[in-house]
């Protein structure tokens, strides 16, 4: 398995993972709006994706990421936004390959720390990442203030 920054060539198998990825979360979206929305992503540069691959090259997950900062640190900081492996690639260590993409990432570019959340219910996430040295937020809560005509 090979995990590599991903780019535009890339986009085609992406819109397949991130569309599952939103069918996993119930949100399913039409590839060509997914395609459009990783396409800016990618062409903009204003997140970062990482793809692994087989050895045959079939793509089996990705991670994105944003950059933010963390004001208490005062430092850049990374949002490990979205994490998909294919079922058929589960338990083969991609999604621990991709997580150690991400910190590489952030560590090369001066990151104080990276930032995910995750559903309560994903447990098998959670073993991963604190497996992986995350640490659980006991002390603050997460909110989401949805605007009219932007989406989920």
């Amino acid at each position: 398995m090979t995990v590599v920054r991903a780019g535009v060539n890339d986009l085609d198998e992406l819109v397949g993972l991130f569309g599952a990825y939103l069918q996993f979360y119930q949100v399913p979206r039409a590839p060509g709006e997914i395609a459009k929305f990783l396409g800016g992503r990618l062409q903009q540069g204003d997140s970062t994706l990482f793809i692994a691959r087989d050895e045959q090259g079939a793509a089996q997950g990705f991670v994105q990421l944003y950059p933010l900062f963390a004001s208490l640190s005062m430092a850049p900081a990374w949002l490990l936004s979205d994490l998909y492996v294919a079922p058929q690639a589960r338990r083969r260590g991609v999604a621990e390959a991709l997580m150690q993409a991400a910190r590489a990432h952030a560590e090369a570019n001066g990151a104080c720390g990276l930032q995910l959340e995750t559903a309560k219910t994903n447990l098998a996430g959670q073993a991963l990442y604190e497996k992986l040295g995350y640490v659980r937020d006991e002390l603050f809560y997460t909110y989401w203030l949805g605007l009219p005509g932007q989406g989920v």
